[in-house]
């Protein structure tokens, strides 16, 4: 056993010991089908606290020859794969966090400071395979393996933190890309390479190193949708242990979704809201919103504005394949936004092409973000929405006119069109703060069409349903009917209790007063 070179099985066991495991052994089956296959080079990212590392480790205590982890595996899913037993401690595995290397080299080369620590510890294994003034990695595992046919496993965390962390590093980053590419490519000794970190390798200018991995990003996970984050049943059953309310907890960390697995939540915000039995700001805690902020005044064209519509509730097209999968590599605002896909800050449906703020816990990092840049049109609408749900619950329908005439001149001197996508992106955002005690529903289908906006009150909150109807050019009175014929109540299956019509007309041509709102009560039984 030692440092890099078959590693303890510490990490997992810690894992599995703690308060909260969530079983993702099942991992391991895929990994397996890989060995010593054209698909062997895997890289797999996600945001950062999405269990990269705790993959690792788990990995690292199957494959590792330093250790016996049947017991820790005794019970879990794995256990009961067919090849389980044929790979558990067979290998010898070599696992790498590259940021540990990339802190501890300060002055000295890299790659060579790595080089030196790896065959430091190989070298004890293995060192009368080659020689003593071996420098060079790629060449020692050459001799080891033409020597002895012995086959390496590779673990790699945090893969991309010299492209994240020395950006403007280009001489550095493409010596550390061709570092790994004499590593791994085309060697004989790779039976499997698993390497993890926040961006993919595809592509770096016209360097393409690394181009035998098989990527799994958060814009297609593939086959490990399962274990980005944790799945609906998984936090359904430890809303269930910690008796945390399940509705709630989606409303703060779901939203990220895949091909097959439609609810993915945060894994690292679900285990701390359990264990403290508060629903909070997690994740995006452990790193400042000034990170993000940089992003988000980009100054490409549409950027802010889509950033104002996702705010809203929208979602919002995106081509992700022009991204160069870097963090200062930026041409136009699809790859701005694609990279706050990659790191979490956004969801992604595949299948649509389509990005959206995935969750109330996101939503707050863009506000704190926007409360302190140049967003006062923005920040103006969201500090006045709890005086407009006030207004709605109190059935004021001149202040919630009101409200809205100021909530859609703010948004309208964004957006760059004024039209019934605006006043709904207006409404939205003008009942912001709703969204503490509220599930917000855009399009919601309904009866005989679709609702346009529809507020579903959360689990032990005790306030009405709303269904907001919107009419451009028509009447607020035509609105409400709208909701009556089309029977759009009968879609809040499962709701019984007060429900509040609101109807928004917006007449462009009245400058006085362009808004108007009637508000009426309807009870269902339901």
């Amino acid at each position: 056993m030692g440092v890099y070179l078959n590693p303890r099985n510490d990490g997992f066991a810690e894992a599995i010991h703690s308060e909260i495991y969530v079983d993702k052994t099942g991992l391991i089956a895929y990994t397996n089908q890989y060995l010593n296959t054209e698909q062997k080079f895997i890289c797999v990212s996600r945001p950062r606290r999405f269990g990269k590392s705790m993959a690792l480790r788990m990995l690292a205590a199957y494959y590792s020859r330093g250790c016996d982890s049947r017991e820790l595996f005794s019970g879990m899913k794995i256990e009961s794969d067919p090849a389980f037993a044929d790979y558990i401690n067979r290998f010898d595995v070599i696992f790498l966090n590259m940021q540990h290397f990339l802190i501890r080299a300060k002055k000295q080369d890299f790659t060579e400071y790595l080089e030196q620590a790896v065959l430091g510890d190989i070298r004890k294994e293995y060192g009368d395979f080659f020689s003593d003034q071996e420098t060079i990695l790629a060449a020692a595992l050459e001799q080891i393996y033409a020597d002895t046919g012995k086959k390496f496993i590779f673990l790699i965390d945090e893969w991309d933190c010299v492209m994240r962390e020395r950006q403007e590093e280009e001489c550095l980053q493409k010596q550390y890309l061709d570092f790994l590419r004499n590593l791994l490519k085309d060697q004989p000794y790779v039976a499997l390479a698993y390497v993890t970190g926040i961006l993919p390798v595809k592509k770096y200018g016209q360097h393409s190193a690394l181009n035998m991995f098989w990527e799994y990003s958060m814009t297609d996970q593939s086959i490990f949708e399962e274990y980005t984050g944790f799945t609906e049943g998984e936090v359904k059953e430890l809303c269930r242990q910690y008796d945390m309310d399940f509705a709630e907890t989606g409303s703060w960390y779901d939203g990220y979704q895949f091909r097959r697995f439609k609810h993915v939540y945060n894994p690292r915000s679900v285990v701390a809201a359990m264990k403290s039995r508060y629903f909070s700001d997690y994740w995006i805690s452990t790193e400042t919103y000034e990170a993000l902020k940089v992003y988000m005044e980009m100054d490409f064209d549409g950027l802010r504005s889509d950033i104002v519509r996702m705010l809203g509730g929208e979602r919002i097209s995106v081509n992700t394949h022009s991204f160069q999968n870097d963090m200062c590599t930026f041409r136009t605002r699809d790859d701005v936004l694609t990279l706050l896909i990659h790191l979490g800050y956004l969801g992604y449906d595949a299948e649509k092409k389509e990005t959206f703020i995935p969750n109330r816990e996101i939503a707050g990092e863009f506000e704190n973000a926007m409360s302190v840049g140049g967003w006062g049109e923005v920040m103006r609408i969201l500090k006045a929405s709890d005086r407009l749900l006030e207004d709605t619950l109190r059935l004021d329908a001149e202040s919630v006119a009101a409200g809205l005439d100021r909530a859609h001149t703010e948004v309208a001197s964004i957006l760059t069109y004024n039209d019934e996508n605006t006043l709904c992106c207006a409404i939205s955002l003008a009942y912001y703060s709703a969204r503490k005690d509220y599930r917000m529903v855009r399009e919601m289908p309904a009866g005989h069409g679709f609702a346009d906006v529809v507020f579903l009150p959360l689990p032990m909150v005790q306030k009405p349903a709303l269904i907001i109807e919107l009419k451009y050019g028509g009447s607020a009175d035509a609105a409400i009917q709208q909701i009556r014929d089309r029977q759009y109540p009968r879609a809040l299956e499962g709701y019984a209790g007060e429900i509040l019509l609101v109807g928004v007309n917006y007449d462009k041509d009245n400058r006085n007063k362009p808004h108007s709102c009637v508000i009426e009560r309807f009870i269902t039984n339901e």
